[in-house]
């Protein structure tokens, strides 16, 4: 059931009453600041509508949310393949934040839990979902795609079903690290990598870097890990020491790049990378991972790339029977991805490099839309102490 709009939080429950501190019979209005792109590829700091949690939903007060590759792209493009922006638009999907208030019928969690967000909210009844790919839903509800509205906002009312408790040592900012690290996750699960085994990885971007430190976990060795950008490279060799990076030469061909990433794994096929993760989606990268990746292997595309792809080495792929492979989004990997950080299997901390105010997320989205100064996860946080 979808959320009433309400006016302003007086109009609320108990719980969202809030009350001023200097006299705490007087309920005052709280404003909730959303980053919004508009049609004409513009973001704006505007005042978002707060809604009440209808049957099997909560508001959340979102503390912190992560600037993801598709959030800039709908800036920019203001698309995403099918995906358009054809109205105001709260963006925002990398997300963790508090219960306020629980809708009717609730029951996993309650006021004052922690909670991730999952951001995609599937029908469930179609054949994706009863087959078990609600990553593959066509009626799927996206929040910070076109129209449902993101995460960039203080509140947000999101369906119960698909909120997931963080432990006690889970932050909030590593909360908002478990929707890329999803991504990555359900793209693992349809390749193999072993341990002694090379594995190579396209793009030092946040994915990227994620899929590097996932591969390191599995035992995967050696690592070779590319990209365009040297800062985002040293970056990468600091987050995982045993990897080796290359700079992509764009003065040569693919094939040249693809023989002298080969040639760090070794002389032989053998040696050749059985496994690559392209986390990129950029055409040139594709093709250099084709004529890397070892006899037989696994080239698994997660990276989000232009529409048409028109120079796949297409006899290339087919002669060799690589296995080329992509994801959409993800499915059953929070539980997961929870684990894997409160266990310690994963410390991906050092991958926030900026963190800025809500009222300042134009800031930050224009730091994160220049990939020369050196950011790699960018967050907006909201620290307001709700009265």
């Amino acid at each position: 059931m979808a959320p009433a709009l309400i006016d302003t939080v007086e109009n609320l429950s108990d719980t969202c009453q809030f009350k001023s501190k200097k006299n705490d019979s007087s309920s005052v209005k709280q404003s909730n600041p959303s980053l919004q792109v508009t049609v004409d590829h513009r973001i704006e700091m505007l005042e978002g509508p707060i809604e009440r949690p209808g049957p099997g939903d909560v508001l959340l007060h979102i503390k912190a949310t992560g600037i993801c590759g598709s959030d800039i792209h709908f800036w920019k493009r203001g698309a995403i393949g099918e995906l358009k922006v054809e109205g105001n638009c709260i963006l925002g999907h990398e997300a963790a934040g508090l219960v306020i208030e629980v809708g009717e019928g609730v029951s996993t969690v309650r006021k004052g839990d922690r909670v991730a967000i999952e951001p995609q909210v599937p029908c469930g009844t179609c054949f994706s979902c009863t087959s078990g790919r609600t990553n593959l839903c066509p009626q799927v509800k996206f929040i910070g795609v076109y129209p449902y509205h993101g995460s960039l906002q203080r509140f947000k009312v999101h369906p119960a079903r698909y909120v997931h408790k963080l432990p006690e040592n889970v932050s909030y900012a590593q909360g908002a690290l478990l929707e890329p690290l999803s991504v990555v996750l359900h793209g693992l699960s349809r390749v193999k990598l072993s341990i002694g085994r090379g594995a190579m990885i396209c793009g030092a971007g946040p994915i990227g870097l994620i899929a590097l430190a996932a591969a390191r976990a599995s035992g995967a060795h050696p690592l070779v890990i590319t990209d365009l950008e040297p800062k985002r490279l040293a970056f990468a060799k600091k987050f995982v020491p045993s990897c080796q990076v290359y700079q992509v030469n764009t003065t040569l061909s693919t094939e040249s790049n693809a023989a002298l990433i080969r040639a760090i794994f070794g002389p032989t096929e053998y040696e050749a990378p059985a496994t690559i993760l392209e986390c990129t989606g950029v055409e040139s990268s594709v093709v250099t991972a084709a004529h890397v990746v070892r006899t037989g292997g696994d080239l698994m595309v997660i990276g989000v790339g232009k529409d048409i792809m028109n120079n796949l080495p297409f006899m290339k792929i087919s002669l060799s029977e690589i296995n080329l492979k992509f994801i959409n989004r993800y499915t059953d990997t929070w539980p997961a991805a929870i684990s894997a950080l409160s266990g310690g299997i994963l410390n991906l901390d050092r991958m926030i490099t900026h963190t800025f105010p809500l009222e300042s997320a134009m800031d930050a989205f224009n730091l994160c839309s220049d990939v020369t100064q050196g950011s790699i996860k960018i967050q907006i946080v909201d620290d307001k102490v709700l009265d």
